[in-house]
């Protein structure tokens, strides 16, 4: 848990979430027209209900939910996506699991083993590493938009597992059935969120030390990068100090 919300606090500290906006709505475009398959109603369709709070509280334009959901359902036309999950291993025994949502599965094969080849990683076997996460609903909020006490009161009676602060950012964590409900309760109460993801952490992290952080990190963020990843997990665990001191090295 530490290691995943001062990653978050380290990159809203260099704006990587306002420069990626645009990358995120596109993300969160694939993932609402590929939720919508099933249905283009969110009150019956709970993965698409889910997209669609997620993409509002980014401030997605309501036009472009709109769009991204009649994309899904075949009333405009659109990109067919196919859905796949990669899983593998970083330096240091770190493990990664790659969401993919791709038109051309081919092409993505290529793309990902060229990104681990150049920075050190390798694929695994499906479910290497799968096992290693459980799912829950991750928020951060700013420490200037809410004092701890406030969020405390507010997510706890929502049902939110816990609260953390790290370098000016609170990092709100639940259960995936409770995701939404914290969520609203936030957004509802005024709170501005930085992020709001229903995501994987690691149950148990890997200690990694400073000859091997910057490698991780550099082929974590390639991840992250890639155009064709929706969601990418890692359960490496980096003292703050080698963590801070890595981020500073790539500004």
């Amino acid at each position: 848990m530490s290691g995943h919300s001062k990653w978050a606090s380290i990159k809203h500290k260099k704006g990587k979430v306002d420069a990626q906006r645009g990358k995120l709505f596109g993300r969160l475009i694939k993932e609402i027209t590929v939720a919508a398959r099933n249905g283009g109603d969110p009150e019956a369709n709970p993965r698409l209900r889910t997209a669609v709070g997620i993409a509002k509280a980014a401030n997605m334009p309501n036009d472009n939910i709109e769009r991204a959901i009649k994309r899904g359902t075949g009333d405009l036309p659109g990109v067919s996506y196919e859905e796949a999950t990669y899983e593998g291993y970083a330096q240091a025994g770190v493990a990664f699991m790659v969401e993919v949502l791709t038109d051309n599965k081919n092409r993505s094969n290529a793309e990902l083993r060229k990104i681990l080849s150049k920075l050190g990683g390798h694929i695994g076997s499906p479910g290497c590493v799968a096992w290693q996460f459980e799912t829950k609903g991750f928020i951060t909020v700013s420490a200037d938009d809410a004092t701890e006490d406030k969020l405390m009161e507010i997510c706890l009676e929502a049902g939110a597992e816990d609260i953390r602060s790290e370098d000016g950012i609170f990092a709100i964590t639940t259960g995936p059935d409770e995701f939404e409900a914290v969520t609203e309760a936030v957004t509802s109460a005024g709170i501005t969120t930085v992020s709001v993801e229903l995501t994987k952490l690691p149950k148990e992290t890997i200690p990694v030390g400073e000859s091997d952080a910057a490698k991780v990190i550099r082929l974590i963020e390639a991840l992250e990068d890639w155009d064709d990843a929706q969601h990418v997990y890692s359960n490496f665990d980096i003292p703050d100090d080698v963590l801070e001191k890595v981020s500073a090295e790539d500004e």
